[in-house]
């Protein structure tokens, strides 16, 4: 009988593509003992070619050990768990070498099985592609005892949550908050107040939609959950994303945009002119409302509550939150603890993506703003 062998293995993206590395551990298929550990950072590269890295690195290391087992790998990653079993399709021409790499490596052994795990499961490999991108970026090379040999910074004393621009390596792992703008309307088009009036997307819209769920799809596994806003716009643009990557989609009202009541539909200009005085209060004061509508401190309020019902259902996990430009502005303006001007300060397009970490302590990191790469042509 052919000796078990399991394969963990991940890798990753600060970026996607960015400073990039992988992961893996080979441990003994019946008593879990971890026999091989083996990371890498590979410079600027996407989360997949990382993951494929890892997978390449860890049937390399169970050859070593045993070219004649049985082997199964365990990945986070299900795009390439299930590309590896030709049950998808490669379409990123990237992908294509390393997975007929990965293939020739395969064969080579008694038997290969590929299976899909959740990311708390392959922790270990997950520790060791984030110690290597950690080693790359002080300039060196991984080696298993990375973790106390990387030195980091000794950190300032801050109270809870105010941490300034890097986060400890001894808190768990965050929840990341992946906040998509839905795509574009007639009203974003035409540059008009858009808030709760339930609007669908332009055919443009629907094609910013698709390239969103083409992006998503090109990360493959690196998504966990969608949730969406209430209104239209958003929930077009959820589904376009959730189809490819074949995740049910959760609507909360809470991720909805601001009601601006009576400006629902005019132009910036046309409300200086209608309401001069009214508008001037709106822009100073955030607990001022417009006409008949909400302000953008109550819009805060339901935004926060969103928040925490993710990161308590979804700990540690990755969720995309499909929403509008005041949600995604707030939940950036809190994680950077900016005060209520700084949401006239960011520009977000439509279809854009941006990214927060959120800590248990109530640290916070934002990873990326207003990124529309998956746009151009």
């Amino acid at each position: 009988m052919s000796r078990r062998l399991t394969v963990e293995a991940d890798g990753g993206s600060r970026g996607n593509p960015g400073p990039a590395g992988y992961g893996a551990v080979v441990r003994e298929g019946t008593t879990g003992e971890v026999l091989g550990e083996i990371a890498e950072g590979i410079g600027t590269a996407t989360n997949n070619v990382a993951e494929y890295r890892g997978l390449i690195a860890g049937l390399r290391t169970a050859a070593q050990l045993d070219r004649t087992a049985e082997v199964e790998i365990r990945m986070d990653s299900k795009l390439v768990v299930e590309q590896m079993t030709g049950r998808w399709r490669i379409r990123n021409p990237d992908l294509l070498p390393l997975a007929a790499q990965a293939r020739e490596l395969a064969e080579g052994f008694a038997a290969v099985a590929y299976a899909w795990v959740p990311r708390e499961r392959n922790a270990h490999a997950d520790r060791l592609a984030n110690e290597a991108m950690d080693a790359a970026a002080w300039g060196r090379p991984w080696v298993r005892t990375a973790a106390a040999q990387v030195p980091e910074p000794e950190p300032e004393h801050h109270p809870t949550g105010t941490l300034p621009g890097w986060v400890p390596r001894q808190l768990a792992s965050p929840t990341t908050t992946v906040l998509v703008r839905h795509g574009e309307t007639e009203l974003s088009l035409e540059k008009r107040f858009a808030g709760v009036g339930d609007i669908g997307l332009t055919e443009t819209g629907a094609a910013q939609a698709q390239a969103l769920a083409e992006r998503f799809y090109a990360g493959g596994g690196s998504v966990d959950a969608i949730v969406t806003s209430s209104l239209r716009r958003a929930r077009e643009t959820a589904q376009a994303i959730s189809a490819a990557l074949e995740l049910s989609v959760l609507v909360d009202d809470g991720f909805r945009e601001t009601d601006f009541g009576d400006w629902e539909g005019l132009t910036f200009a046309d409300v200086e002119a209608g309401w001069p005085d009214e508008l001037a209060a709106w822009l100073a004061d955030p607990t001022v409302a417009p006409p008949r509508g909400e302000s953008f401190a109550e819009t805060e309020e339901r935004v926060r509550q969103s928040l925490d019902k993710v990161v308590a259902r979804f700990p540690g996990r990755t969720v995309l939150v499909v929403t509008h430009v005041t949600p995604v502005k707030t939940l950036v303006r809190l994680a950077l603890q900016a005060p209520h001007v700084a949401l006239y300060r960011m520009h977000l397009d439509v279809g854009c993506v941006s990214e927060v970490d959120w800590y248990d302590d109530g640290a916070a990191v934002v990873r990326l703003l207003n990124d529309t790469s998956h746009l151009r042509t």
